[in-house]
């Protein structure tokens, strides 16, 4: 199979998967005994202002031609009006989009720095005490939910010492930046406004951490067993038995030929973390996409949590298949 068939049939498998996403978010959206007229309304409201709505919002319509209309709008990047804000759903991913991926932004950079040193200080250092805190550090990191870890961490840094700042982006008497990218820390350094960086920097750390502490242990654990591998090699002998020093075996030598693997899988943990931010924005107030859905949810508000759930999908999925086309450049078996 060549490159052209592999990227087209990588390119139908997503949009399979993509219909699929649609499909599950919308019947149970739409499945689930709840009714968003009503809490739009009121109990109290006369049925003559429930049917005018249900009419206005096509609740009125049997639930396959709804469907329909949810596909082609969807295609069209159109997914509705937000029963909440009133505005075009679209308009309001576009607002709150930035903050989620700067989020996820920073946590990929902490997950990255964090997980290859501890993996390569846990493989140079086997089972040593180095090793053994790399190994309980990973298995938390994947055990723990990430509300959890989130409600703990608020508790130690902002509560007990006051290291960090507890919610939001900014502080409550901080302007925002003008906007360039929706990215505080971005657009607070076009701008020149440094103090404000500062402050988005600190409010963004403890959020980022737990959002990527899970990414940060597997990574962690793929580099430490790639880097014993490799560290078994003929050619690592060879470089030892030349008198090359220590660091220059493993940081020039080892460390290189490991890191294909942990590229892997830093390049699908990054689709994870935009999933994972629903959660996390939630605990941190964090005013991304991940807390919109949240509070539609909440809010009976359909077409945002549809939209915003299937723009993540649509993120994760380009993500995974930006992933399988660099793997197929640097391994043609994988195209088979």
């Amino acid at each position: 199979m060549n490159f052209g068939q592999f990227l087209l049939r990588r390119l139908f498998l997503m949009i399979i998967v993509l219909f699929g996403v649609a499909c599950i978010v919308f019947f149970i959206a739409n499945v689930i005994p709840a009714d968003p007229v009503g809490a739009i309304l009121g109990g109290n409201a006369p049925p003559e202002a429930v049917d005018r709505l249900k009419a206005k919002l096509g609740y009125d319509q049997p639930l396959i031609i709804r469907f329909g209309k949810f596909i082609t709008g969807a295609v069209q990047g159109d997914f509705g009006v937000s029963l909440k804000t009133s505005n075009p759903v679209m308009e309001d991913i576009q607002n709150y989009f930035p903050a989620t991926m700067e989020l996820a932004l920073v946590a990929i950079v902490i997950s990255i720095i964090l997980g290859i040193t501890l993996g390569i200080l846990s493989a140079v250092h086997r089972n040593k005490a180095i090793d053994q805190f790399s190994r309980v550090f990973s298995i938390l990191g994947v055990s723990m939910p990430v509300f959890w870890i989130g409600l703990l961490l608020l508790l130690v840094f902002y509560f007990k010492l006051g290291w960090l700042p507890g919610s939001g982006r900014l502080g409550f008497f901080t302007y925002p930046p003008p906007r360039v990218t929706g990215m505080y820390l971005i657009d607070s350094v076009i701008a020149g406004q440094w103090d404000t960086f500062k402050e988005a920097l600190l409010h963004i750390l403890l959020p980022a951490f737990v959002l990527g502490y899970n990414a940060t242990a597997s990574i962690a654990r793929i580099t430490r067993a790639s880097m014993l591998d490799v560290l078994r090699q003929d050619f690592i002998r060879t470089a030892k038995s030349k008198g090359l020093r220590k660091n220059i075996v493993i940081y020039r030598h080892a460390l290189r030929n490991s890191l294909i693997p942990t590229v892997t899988i830093i390049g699908l943990v990054f689709g994870s973390l935009l999933e994972g931010a629903v959660l996390t924005e939630t605990v941190f107030s964090w005013p991304g996409l991940g807390r919109y859905i949240t509070t539609g949810m909440l809010f009976l508000d359909y077409p945002a949590v549809m939209g915003g759930t299937l723009y993540i999908a649509l993120i994760y999925s380009i993500a995974n298949l930006i992933v399988d086309i660099l793997y197929a450049l640097l391994d043609p078996r994988m195209r088979m």
